[in-house]
């Protein structure tokens, strides 16, 4: 589990759509409060574990043994301890999950475990962007956007922390509408609004589409889960796409930006480019501990169309990564692929 400041965090704790809806049923299956346990760090690491004991949806999926980690930790807990070593400790324990949901925010520091992307290559380059974007590029719904060289339209989506308007959307597919494929660039983007990412999606179907499922926790058991329900896409009011797009991806495409391609993928112009995604496959919920402290971690999982949990990331269509010679050549190796992709696709065939 590493630490690092709250104010890099900002994107994680952006609420979703229906995190009422979450904390409410959390409500429902958790008697269990704050109050019911003593400042102190036996007390704040017993509310802690019961909070997640009750309420964390991956038990079986991250294939733990929530009863031997409490033993281990709660081992380690003596009135003696400084903050900071109850800090690290409490850390510790939630980093057993590997789940990057799972954060531990104090007056401090914010624990968070960070290796779902740790130890990959990046697969992007920020001085690369700039070269492709240029300084004439449009910003719009927290987009960059521009026309490349060869009519490609290329939009540079790094976050959804910001809600994205309709007439927004509409101006920048009307502007780009000329072009003859879309290439979306979401790598580095680690979530925000689940808004922002159906509404972005919304835009290149059609018609209503299965897109996955979700569930929900009805009781404090490990598996006590409401039936699957289906997830749809709806499209748009204003203007879409129809033509091809090819989406960028790398492995710090996360949460709200792993459903945005889990999204994409099920619809039958787009193809995924670049890495395995982050993951970040269940909605977060928040507990405050005796101390003050407050906790947040998944609370309701989703899964793709074949009822998997991407909570460890979706394959890309084709498995590309950024080569080091294209770089010192001022190439962006994702970027390049993805413009043959769609220049294939719109050649006349015959």
């Amino acid at each position: 589990m590493q630490t690092i400041p709250r104010t890099t965090l900002t994107h994680f704790r952006k609420a979703l759509t229906f995190a009422a809806v979450v904390v409410t049923l959390m409500m429902m299956v958790s008697c269990v409060t704050a109050d019911d346990y003593s400042d102190t760090p036996s007390g704040n690491l017993e509310a802690l574990w019961q909070a997640l004991d009750r309420n964390y949806c991956f038990f079986d999926y991250k294939d733990v043994d929530w009863n031997a980690i409490h033993e281990k930790y709660s081992a380690m807990m003596n009135a003696g301890m400084t903050e900071q070593q109850e800090f690290e400790v409490m850390t510790a324990m939630l980093s057993e999950l590997r789940d990057g949901h799972v954060n531990l925010y104090t007056s401090f520091d914010v624990g968070r475990y960070w290796s779902w992307h740790e130890g990959y290559p990046s697969n992007v380059s920020d001085t690369l962007l700039r070269r492709y974007l240029g300084t004439d590029y449009r910003i719009a719904s927290g987009m960059k956007c521009r026309v490349l060289d060869d009519n490609i339209g290329y939009v540079r989506c790094a976050s959804f922390d910001t809600e994205m308007s309709s007439s927004g959307l509409d101006d920048i597919l009307s502007w780009l509408a000329p072009c003859r494929g879309l290439i979306i660039d979401v790598r580095g983007n680690g979530g925000g609004y689940l808004t922002s990412a159906e509404k972005l999606a919304a835009r290149f179907t059609n018609q209503k589409t299965l897109v996955g499922y979700m569930q929900h926790k009805r009781g404090p058991g490990h598996n006590d889960f409401s039936p699957m329900e289906g997830q749809y896409l709806k499209p748009a009011s204003g203007v879409r796409w129809q033509k091809p797009v090819v989406v960028l991806t790398n492995r710090e495409v996360f949460s709200a930006a792993n459903e945005f391609v889990k999204y994409m993928k099920c619809l039958p112009k787009v193809k995924v480019v670049g890495d395995r995604t982050g993951g970040g496959a269940g909605l977060p919920f928040s507990s405050e501990l005796p101390n003050g402290w407050s906790v947040r971690f998944s609370a309701c999982p989703m899964y793709d169309t074949a009822k998997q949990c991407t909570e460890f990331g979706i394959r890309p269509d084709y498995s590309l990564e950024l080569s080091e010679a294209d770089v010192r050549r001022g190439i962006d190796t994702l970027i390049e692929y993805a413009r043959r992709l769609l220049a294939a696709y719109s050649e006349p065939k015959g």
